[in-house]
């Protein structure tokens, strides 16, 4: 079942019982859709999600719920904190989990989790599939994240992944610069092992710019796309092989490098399919 309701309140109520009321839906129902981010209210002339189901709404409010059962039904491995450094850290995102919300809801997303977890503001500074895996970073405050998204908006760190693509690709350094959606994008792609068995490759690949879907693309580009690619390959029995491993930068808060690498326990070989 989907439904959007955007009503407009002309007596005070709580939330629940308006929506409830507006949807048919049962008010343990609405509660659970607000919890996980799915309804939102004006408050201080910005829309923003509203979590608490017995707040009492002053008459004059708007009221909006974007109800899907199957989004609200998902679930999703947990997200892994890898480090804190106060003003932003540093997590794995798990295959399956997305990097920020919908309307529909935020359950299901690593800035909602930091969130939780960190009892703190969190800003989202860049992306990264949802059917991908990898190193995050999750701002804290404004400052930080503003110089964090100038960092990727200006090119200014290294990205590096790891990537199982079928068939065999030799390449060595090979730089693919194909423009996504008439922009530019830049990769560049190392074989570091072929494994004949599967008939998959296991590579390297560093980016110059982040388009959507940059690496999927080219690498489908080449007649090799990555084991697991529903979008430009056939989907497979394990999920999108493909996982942010590597970011390397110098911190615009503290001066330092940061080089930053999954530990071994998450950053093994790509399973086979």
């Amino acid at each position: 079942m989907r439904t959007i309701v955007d009503i407009t309140l002309k007596t005070p109520q709580t939330a629940v019982d308006a929506l409830s009321e507006a949807t048919g839906l049962s008010k343990m129902r609405i509660k659970d859709a607000m919890a996980k981010g799915a309804c939102r209210w004006t408050n201080k002339g910005k829309q923003v999600r509203l979590r608490k189901a017995k707040r009492e709404v002053k008459a004059g409010t708007r009221l909006q719920l974007f109800y899907d059962d199957i989004v609200l039904a998902r679930k999703a491995e947990p997200a892994e904190l890898l480090t804190d450094f106060g003003q932003y850290s540093v997590w794995f995102k798990p295959h399956g989990l997305l990097a920020q919300g919908s309307q529909w809801g935020d359950h299901c997303s690593l800035l909602r989790e930091a969130e939780v977890r960190l009892a703190k503001p969190c800003f989202l500074v860049h992306r990264l599939d949802a059917d991908a895996a990898g190193l995050m970073l999750i701002a804290h405050d404004s400052k930080a994240a503003a110089a964090l998204s100038d960092l990727f908006a200006g090119r200014a760190l290294r990205k590096l992944y790891h990537a199982r693509v079928n068939g065999h690709l030799e390449a060595n350094a090979m730089c693919i610069n194909a423009s996504v959606e008439d922009k530019e994008a830049i990769s560049h792609v190392t074989t570091l092992t072929h494994d004949p068995d599967s008939n998959t490759t296991l590579v390297e690949v560093t980016i110059e710019t982040g388009r959507k879907h940059q690496i999927r693309r080219h690498l489908a580009g080449l007649n090799h796309p990555i084991t697991g690619d529903r979008l430009y390959g056939t989907a497979a029995a394990v999920p999108l092989q493909l996982v942010a491993a590597e970011l390397e930068f110098t911190c615009p808060l503290s001066r330092k490098k940061r080089q930053l690498n999954l530990p071994a326990s998450l950053n093994s070989v790509l399973p086979r399919a």
